[in-house]
């Protein structure tokens, strides 16, 4: 990230974007995307600039130094805070054009609609005149070589169990049913990116600590097939071309993965629970979000046939 943060007189014939695309990895490569459209359409003329907020996760900001050549990462000027009120301090014609992105994950326009087509919008393209091939994560793969981390099979099924937001990562007993059922009927061998039931040890492959993001990639990218919650790994599959098995509980597929062709989606919506929950209020959404995926009680049948046509997809 460029160490500059105030604007300069030169930046009056630029874009600027306020808080990039969010400080998660999934909405940075979404957000990227839809840049990206935009350049090549006119929206947003020339290399836009990304205020960001400082000090963010190394993985996040390796995302955008992927993206130097077509955008200029900056932290957020002296005065400027995260959230969306007070206004930017500067004149109106400080920029030719101001895209304010701060706190987009409370907007209630992001609610409901896809993440690629609120960024499309808000970046001044109209998201239904693009086609869903535009909408998939292609900006990314061209621009990172990808690393595989030697420990690794050659031939494996990666499960991705968790998130940064716990409130969606998959049960204990979900994580270890995909496990055995993947042992059971996979040529390929198992990895994952968490811990294993004991009764397993040995016979899963514990992912090793990964040290960059072309690291991360190349883990995605060297899969037979990914089985992730809802988080990055799944937008890592479409960029890289990899097939997917992705559930989905507080948020509506469509709105994640609606243009990924080789993504099959589960949805488990809690009950009681307000579409889109970023965060939860409490111990009872909790306890919702986690039951939900449990629609049958303790028959995980539906799961094991979900894990059947995806791992067919691959032969």
């Amino acid at each position: 990230m460029s160490r500059r943060s105030e604007p300069e007189p030169a930046d009056r014939e630029r874009v600027a974007i306020l808080n990039g695309f969010g400080i998660t990895i999934g909405d940075s490569i979404i957000g990227l995307q839809a840049l990206r459209v935009a350049q090549e359409l006119g929206a947003i003329p020339g290399r836009p600039i990304l205020f960001r907020r400082p000090g963010e996760r190394p993985m996040v900001e390796a995302v955008y130094a992927l993206a130097d050549d077509f955008a200029e990462a900056r932290p957020f000027p002296a005065g400027l805070v995260p959230e969306r009120t007070p206004p930017p301090p500067w004149p109106p014609d400080r920029f030719a054009k101001l895209v304010d992105l701060r706190d987009f994950a409370f907007d209630p326009s992001f609610r409901g609609v896809s993440m690629i087509d609120y960024f499309l919008g808000h970046l001044g393209v109209a998201p239904e005149r693009i086609d869903a091939a535009q909408k998939r994560n292609s900006w990314l793969g061209p621009r990172i070589r990808t690393v595989v981390p030697l420990e690794l099979p050659q031939d494996y099924v990666l499960v991705c169990p968790r998130t940064s937001i716990g409130l969606r990562d998959m049960p204990e007993p979900i994580h270890g049913a995909i496990l055995e059922w993947l042992l059971a009927h996979s040529e390929a061998a198992v990895v994952t990116l968490a811990d294993s039931p004991s009764h397993l040890a040995g016979r899963v492959v514990p992912v090793p600590s990964l040290a960059s993001f072309a690291e991360m990639c190349g883990l995605v990218a060297g899969a037979r097939l990914v089985v992730s919650t809802d988080t990055a790994w799944v937008h890592l599959a479409d960029a890289f071309g990899i097939p997917c098995l992705a559930f989905f509980t507080t948020h509506d597929p469509a709105w994640r993965v609606r243009d990924y062709p080789l993504c099959t989606r589960v949805y488990l919506p809690p009950a009681g629970v307000p579409p889109a929950l970023e965060f939860p209020r409490g111990a009872t959404d909790i306890a919702a979000v986690r039951a939900a995926w449990f629609p049958n009680g303790p028959d995980l049948r539906w799961l094991h046939r979900a894990l059947e046509g995806s791992l067919g997809r691959t032969s």
